[in-house]
């Protein structure tokens, strides 16, 4: 089998000799940092994650900070979601567009002051992106990638693990909001936000050297919960309809497209410098949109590549995303499928590795 050759382009992260010690069995490679995918089995971490608490690697989820008095102008002309209401201390889910309408990221922006946010991001470089704007219109801000790396933690006995190391108080952060927490002399931000559906919390820690006795003191605190190393968990992922973008979406797609028209406020995101072209999708409709789809039979494979979703015939979308779910004991998947097949209920082909398997198309998703 191939390895993945290390070197100094491969960032390692504060926290991954926590990682190595936990027994990491595999890594993906995002943001050009190392992401874990497995310790002991995707499905045994997922039979965890719902049941305990686990901390998470997610460094790879790098920051693009906007500081400077055009910050909010800025962050505003890359997202339709209107942000003239959103106040320090809270988190946004944002898409981010290019002038055609195209997502070229979904993060979370993190509003720390009027003129200074961070935008947590999934795998892209969009630093250069927010450069280019930056620097194009001669806006007053400072873009840069700041010494800041979340660590997530998730799981049902997450407020249990965390109150015991910054207090009770940590259990009144309210969701997609975020408050200051002292660690050995540092002030972090800890929002209770996640990949996860199963509840918990993002630390974002500024400053690496603080990243292993953070680490070593949450599993301290923690033994007799249960507490173990994690990572972002395929199965889980999919039955609760958490996209990844560059799996399931890319610039090709619109957020109309990728079922996240409610965070578009198109209209009156004044200054969004895609907004002319969402304007255009919001009047048209989408010809294709994400559904949820179980696909029948035996458990499949994870996709490496798009398979082919056909009805009559004719090829009229696309799996991105699959894993067989112990609980619903099905194989659950997300699909990009077109406007005449996107009904719930609607039977399909899918084209696996396996060979054609029927599929139905649900109204929601699993959990």
């Amino acid at each position: 089998m191939a390895r993945i050759s290390l070197s100094r382009r491969l960032r390692r992260t504060p926290f991954s000799d926590g990682v190595e010690a936990a027994g990491v069995k595999g890594y993906t490679v995002y943001n050009r940092m190392l992401l874990p995918t497995v310790f002991e089995s995707v499905e045994a971490d997922y039979r965890h994650l719902k049941s305990h608490v686990q901390v998470w690697d997610v460094s790879c989820e790098r920051q693009v900070e906007l500081r400077g008095p055009d910050a909010a102008r800025l962050m505003q002309m890359l997202t339709p979601r209107d942000l003239r209401r959103m106040l320090p201390g809270q988190c946004f889910y944002v898409p981010i567009v290019d002038e055609t309408g195209g997502m070229l990221n979904d993060p979370v922006a993190v509003k720390l002051s009027e003129d200074r946010w961070w935008i947590s991001i999934a795998d892209s470089d969009l630093l250069l992106w927010v450069k280019g704007i930056a620097n194009g219109y001669r806006l007053d801000v400072l873009v840069d990638e700041p010494d800041v790396s979340p660590l997530a933690i998730q799981g049902p006995k997450a407020d249990d693990l965390l109150a015991r190391v910054f207090g009770d108080r940590v259990r009144d952060i309210r969701f997609f909001k975020f408050d200051k927490f002292e660690f050995e002399g540092r002030e972090l931000a800890i929002a209770r936000s996640g990949y996860s559906k199963q509840g918990g919390f993002e630390i974002y820690v500024e400053g690496s050297d603080i990243g292993m006795p953070l680490w070593n003191a949450l599993f301290a605190a923690g033994e007799d919960l249960q507490v173990r190393a994690g990572c972002p968990n395929l199965i889980e992922r999919i039955e609760g309809g958490l996209l990844s973008y560059g799996n399931d979406m890319t610039d090709d797609n619109t957020p109309h497209e990728c079922g996240l028209g409610k965070f578009c406020n198109t209209h009156t995101a004044i200054g969004c410098i895609g907004r002319d072209a969402l304007l255009r999708v919001a009047k048209e409709g989408p010809v294709q949109q994400i559904r949820p789809i179980a696909i029948d039979g035996d458990a499949l494979p994870p996709c490496d590549r798009p398979w082919p979703i056909v009805a009559g015939g004719k090829r009229i979308g696309q799996i991105t995303s699959v894993a067989w779910s112990p609980d619903f004991n099905t194989n659950v998947s997300i699909g990009m499928v077109k406007l005449s097949h996107w009904e719930p209920g609607t039977r399909i082909e899918v084209e696996t590795p396996d060979g054609m398997r029927g599929a139905t198309v649900r109204d929601k998703f699993w959990i």
